[in-house]
């Protein structure tokens, strides 16, 4: 996420080139297509949102292009389209795979010469305007199968940005319940006071099928039923739960004392390492050094994968002293996976 980020705010100061976002149903594409417009220098006018999926087919045309007086019944006066009102602003085309081809063309005339004709106009209108498209579908499929032009795609497709879905970036779920915590309760009188460390296991789990909005749904849902307390693992709704609720009493006896770190970084660092406490009681019992030795062994890679490898800051995550962390690396052997100039810490 700090890479896109990154290449967000590279985009924003090019307010010429294409961009086209990829990403399922609920991960921000519209969020990401707004930071980049805002940070522009196009900020100053118009940013056009047009859904190509949710305006019927014979109505997107005359939203996209206008029309002039007459160009069909029921046309008394003119009308310009959404690409006119965005000049020198941004147009954002979510959900472009839904295009139908004639309007593929259309578009592609627009990118390539820079003006468009409305609907029954004859003269072209020239217009500056950057164009940002978004899909949760699989352009370059589509490309293949027929059902994209492929000209529109390369031009669409001048730089790429994929946003990765909430279960692949699941450490991020702390900071976003609690910026979500933080938003709706502004008007609140009771706000939300947060999810339990058993609560946040469950949701660590949970597959996040609609991605971040299904996940403020979530909190919204709990805001109004929990306002005021905090919300632990048998308050979510059923299919939320999962397993966190039999594994959290496990942890909370293996949990070291880490005061001087936060409670968001607490969660984070345990949130992947919970999976080995899932399944550790056979008949014949358990090797308990060798489990603790496994566990400790985790929660230092952890750390090292939270901090990119920064010792010093991996240390005072797990309230080690540095040394002692660097004496554990060695003895576990982690030295090749996580080798780097300790100097420069």
């Amino acid at each position: 996420m700090q890479r896109l980020f990154k290449l967000i705010s590279k985009l924003a100061e090019d307010d010429i080139t294409t961009v086209l976002i990829q990403g399922e149903s609920g991960t921000g594409k519209e969020l990401v297509a707004k930071a980049i417009h805002a940070h522009s220098p196009r900020s100053a006018h118009h940013f056009v949102p047009v859904n190509c999926a949710a305006i019927p087919d014979d109505l997107l045309e005359s939203e996209l292009f206008g029309y002039t007086k007459g160009a069909f019944t029921g046309a008394t006066v003119s009308k310009i389209g959404r690409i006119e009102y965005a000049h020198n602003g941004s147009l954002f085309l979510d959900e472009i795979g839904d295009m139908k081809p004639v309007l593929q063309a259309k578009l592609l005339r627009v990118l390539q010469e820079r003006e468009f004709e409305p609907v029954g106009g004859l003269k072209a209108i020239p217009v500056d305007v950057r164009v940002i498209a978004a899909t949760h579908c699989n352009l370059e499929q589509m490309v293949a199968e027929g059902r994209f032009r492929e000209d529109l795609y390369y031009r669409l497709n001048v730089i790429p940005l994929s946003i990765p879905p909430l279960r692949e970036r699941t450490e991020d779920i702390p900071l976003l319940i609690e910026y979500f915590i933080k938003t709706l309760g502004k008007n609140k009188k009771n706000p939300l006071l947060g999810f339990n460390a058993s609560a946040l296991q469950a949701l660590f789990r949970f597959p996040w099928r609609g991605n971040v909005r299904e996940l403020e749904n979530l909190v919204q849902h709990m805001t109004i039923l929990h306002g005021g307390t905090q919300v632990g693992c048998n308050d979510l709704p059923e299919k939320y739960r999962g397993s966190g609720q039999a594994v959290q009493p496990f942890l909370d006896e293996l949990q070291p004392p880490l005061d001087e770190v936060t409670r968001p970084e607490q969660l984070l660092l345990f949130s992947t390492v919970a999976a080995a406490t899932e399944e550790i009681w056979p008949e014949s019992g358990i090797d308990f050094n060798a489990l603790v030795n496994d566990y400790e062994t985790q929660l230092i890679v952890q750390a090292l994968k939270m901090t990119q490898g920064n010792k010093k800051e991996a240390a005072r995550l797990l309230n080690l002293k540095r040394t002692t962390l660097l004496e554990k690396i060695k003895k576990k052997e982690l030295t090749g996976d996580w080798a780097g100039d300790e100097e420069a810490e």
